[in-house]
C-alpha cells in the first residue's frame, strides 16, 4: 500500500530520469504514488544520449570497412565506399529523439509529472525546479556521473565522450588518452572509421579490473588493427598550433602532432551544484553519495541509486537498483540487488564479454582454480584472410566444480555471454557445461567442448608470480 504523502505535494520526487530514475519512477506510480521527476538534459541520461545507444550505433558504423573488405574472401566484389560523418551523426541524432519521445511516453503513461528543469534540494523535502519550490515526502537521487578532464596545461582543447557524439568534422588523427572501457571503445571505433589512433595509458596495462588473458589478448588484437597502443604515457601538456592542429607533449619527452584529443579518463557522481550539504546528503571523498543497502542516504528520507552511488556503473543495474526501491518503498517487499555475477561487455575492437570473476579474483576467493583457455582463428575469417582471433576462457572452483568465470574476446561475444550468465545464475558446473551439446558450427560451442584444463592456478602460484 502506498503512502499518502500528506502534507507533500508529491510523494516521491526523482531527481534525474536517467534509465534508473526513469524506472523507480514509472514502478513507484504503478504502486500508488504520486510522483514527479526532473531531467535538466535530455530524458534517458547517460546512456540514451552521450553513452551506450550512440556508441553502439557507431561501433556498428565502424565495423563497416572490416566486413566489406572481408567479403572479398567470400566472391563479393564492392566497390570502392565513401564514408560521411554528419550523415551517421544526424542518423544518430534522430534516433535518440525518437527514444526520447519514448521515455516521455512512458512517464506521461505511468501518471508522472515531468519537469524539463534542473533541480536542487533546499532541505530535506524541498526541492526547487524550474524556478518554484515543490516538497516530496521522499527524494530520489539518480543524476548519474560525468567525464573527468584532467589538469595539465592545454587539457581544456580536448574534448570528453559527450562532445565525441556531435563532432562536426570527423580528424584524421586522433589520441586517445585512457585505459578505461570508453577508451578503449573509442579507439575502436574512431580507427575503424579510419581515423589514425593513438591510445596513451598512465600503468602498464589498460581495462584495469578485467581479466589479465583477456587484456593482453584485446591489446594484440587492437595493435594489429592499427591501433597505436602506448601504456606508462600520459599527456604532459597540450597547445594549438597556426594550422589548428594540436600538439601534445607526452610524458616521455616526445611530442605528437594531432587534430583531436580525446580524454576518457573516468567519470565522477554529478553531485556539484545539487545541494546535497543542504539537504544533509553526505557525499565520500569523490563525490558520490553514500547509501545503504536500501539506497537511503545519511537524511532517511533522501534515496540515491546508479552512477552517482558509485557501485556498479551499469545501465542495466541503475534499472534493477530502481525496481528494489521502487517495490521495496511503495509495495511493501523485500528485494536485495545482488550486485554478484553481473555480466558486461566492452564493445572494443574486437568486443569483449564477460561474466563472474577474473582470474585473480577466482585465485583468491576459492584458492583453487582450473583454467580452461582456447585461443582460434574464427570460422568466418578462414576465407576472409583476416587475421583477428578470438579468446575464450573459463575458470573453474577445483571443489566445487561450478564454474565462476567466463570470459571471451571476439565475435559477437557480447551476444554469447549474455547467454551464458543464466548458467551463472543456477550456478552451473563444469559439468553442466560439458553436458550440454554444442551448437556447430559456432565459437561459442567451445565454452561446452573445453575438455582438458590449461592450467590449475592457486594462491601459491599467483603469489610467485
Amino acid at each position: 500500500m502506498a503512502d499518502t504523502g500528506a502534507g507533500y505535494d508529491y510523494d516521491l520526487f526523482v531527481i534525474g530520469a536517467g534509465s534508473g530514475g526513469v524506472r523507480a519512477a514509472r514502478m513507484s506510480a504503478a504502486n500508488g504514488a504520486k510522483v514527479a521527476i526532473a531531467e535538466e538534459r535530455h530524458l534517458g541520461g547517460t546512456c540514451v544520449n552521450v553513452g551506450c545507444v550512440p556508441k553502439k550505433l557507431f561501433t556498428y558504423a565502424a565495423h563497416v570497412p572490416e566486413e566489406i573488405e572481408d567479403a572479398a574472401g567470400y566472391g563479393w566484389t564492392v566497390g570502392a565506399g565513401r564514408f560521411d560523418w554528419k550523415t551517421l551523426v544526424a542518423n544518430k541524432n534522430a534516433e535518440i529523439e525518437r527514444l526520447n519521445g519514448i521515455y516521455g511516453k512512458l512517464l506521461s503513461n505511468a501518471g508522472v509529472t515531468l519537469y524539463e528543469a534542473r533541480a536542487t534540494l533546499i532541505d530535506p523535502h524541498t526541492i526547487e525546479v524550474g524556478g518554484e519550490r515543490v516538497t516530496a515526502e521522499r527524494i530520489l537521487i539518480a543524476v548519474g556521473g560525468r567525464p573527468n578532464m584532467p589538469d595539465e596545461p592545454g587539457a581544456e582543447l580536448g574534448v570528453t565522450s559527450d562532445e565525441m557524439f556531435f563532432l562536426d568534422e570527423l580528424p584524421k588523427r586522433a589520441i586517445v588518452a585512457g585505459g578505461g572501457y570508453i577508451a578503449v571503445e573509442f579507439a575502436g571505433i574512431l580507427k575503424g572509421l579510419g581515423v589514425e589512433v593513438v591510445q596513451l595509458y598512465r600503468s602498464s596495462l589498460f581495462l584495469r579490473g578485467f581479466d589479465r588473458d583477456v587484456r593482453l589478448h584485446l591489446a594484440a588484437e587492437m595493435r594489429k588493427k592499427g591501433i597505436d597502443l602506448r601504456f606508462d604515457t600520459i599527456i604532459s601538456k597540450t597547445e594549438k598550433q597556426a594550422d589548428g592542429s594540436l600538439a601534445a607533449t607526452l610524458s616521455d619527452g616526445s611530442v605528437l602532432e594531432t587534430d583531436l584529443i580525446l580524454y576518457a579518463i573516468g567519470r565522477s557522481a554529478y553531485t556539484e551544484g545539487l545541494g546535497l550539504e543542504a539537504a544533509g546528503v553526505e557525499t565520500d571523498r569523490f563525490g558520490a553519495i553514500k547509501v545503504d543497502a536500501d539506497y537511503r542516504t545519511s537524511q532517511p528520507n533522501i534515496y540515491a541509486l546508479g552512477d552517482v552511488i558509485d557501485r556498479v556503473p551499469l545501465t542495466p543495474v541503475a534499472i534493477g537498483e530502481g525496481m528494489v526501491f521502487a517495490f521495496n518503498t511503495y509495495a511493501g517487499q523485500s528485494r536485495k540487488m545482488d550486485y554478484r555475477d553481473i555480466p558486461s561487455a566492452v564493445f572494443s575492437a574486437p568486443t569483449i564479454g564477460t561474466v563472474g570473476l577474473t582470474e585473480e579474483e577466482a585465485v583468491a576467493e576459492y584458492g583453487e582454480i582450473d583454467v580452461y583457455m582456447s585461443e582460434f582463428r574464427p570460422m568466418k575469417h578462414t576465407l576472409s584472410g583476416n587475421q583477428e582471433r578470438a579468446l575464450l576462457k573459463l575458470l573453474v572452483d577445483v571443489k566445487t566444480d561450478r564454474v565462476v568465470g567466463l570470459h571471451m574476446v571476439g565475435p559477437d561475444a557480447a551476444e554469447i555471454t549474455q547467454g551464458f550468465a543464466v548458467a551463472f545464475r543456477a550456478g552451473a558446473t563444469k559439468a553442466d557445461f560439458d553436458a550440454t551439446v554444442g551448437i556447430h558450427p559456432t565459437s561459442a560451442e567451445e565454452f561446452v567442448t573445453m575438455r582438458e584444463a590449461t592450467r590449475r592456478a592457486t594462491r601459491e602460484s599467483a603469489a610467485a608470480e
